[in-house]
């Protein structure tokens, strides 16, 4: 049995280089073990960061100067808790992303706005890292709710290795 909650894909955004500026996108192809095609961090361990638009939601009252790409992330999402769901799947329609943990925010979130670095680091308000456990595959943002799954033990996803 899986739980799936009606979520979606807010926003999407790409590095040119570490410590770089941050490129929206309306979609990106994603490659199994690999991370985002043309993101800095392609091939390496945190292939992709996955933040929740709850957490910043919550976070601009707080900081109104600050926003979501300063966080640096790639994938932003609605109607999906990141927080406690290390070594479980994330779905998001034919992508599965395999949480790895809690990211710490570092301090190039204070250089973007003062705070939020401290603000960030309560909850899982930094994000997730993982790793693409799907072949190849388009990820695009929607208009509608789309199928996003709530994040399930990494032993219970077809295809996980």
């Amino acid at each position: 049995w899986r739980s799936v909650m009606s979520g979606k894909v807010e926003a999407i955004w790409t590095k040119r280089a570490h410590g770089g500026v941050m490129d929206s996108a309306d979609q990106a192809t994603l490659v199994e073990g690999e991370g985002l095609g043309g993101d800095a961090n392609f091939g390496a361990t945190r292939q992709v960061t996955v933040i929740e638009k709850e957490v910043f939601d919550r976070i601009e009252a707080e900081l109104p100067d600050s926003g979501p790409v300063m966080r640096r992330a790639n994938i932003m999402v609605s109607g999906i808790r990141l927080e406690d769901s290390r070594d479980q799947v994330l779905t998001l329609g034919d992508v599965k992303i395999r949480i790895r943990g809690e990211t710490r925010p570092c301090e190039l979130m204070d250089e973007q706005c003062p705070g939020l670095r401290d603000t960030l680091d309560v909850h899982w308000g930094g994000g997730a890292p993982g790793a693409e456990r799907c072949p190849t595959a388009c990820l695009a943002l929607t208009r509608r709710p789309s199928r996003v799954r709530r994040p399930v033990p990494a032993a219970r996803c077809r295809g996980h290795r």
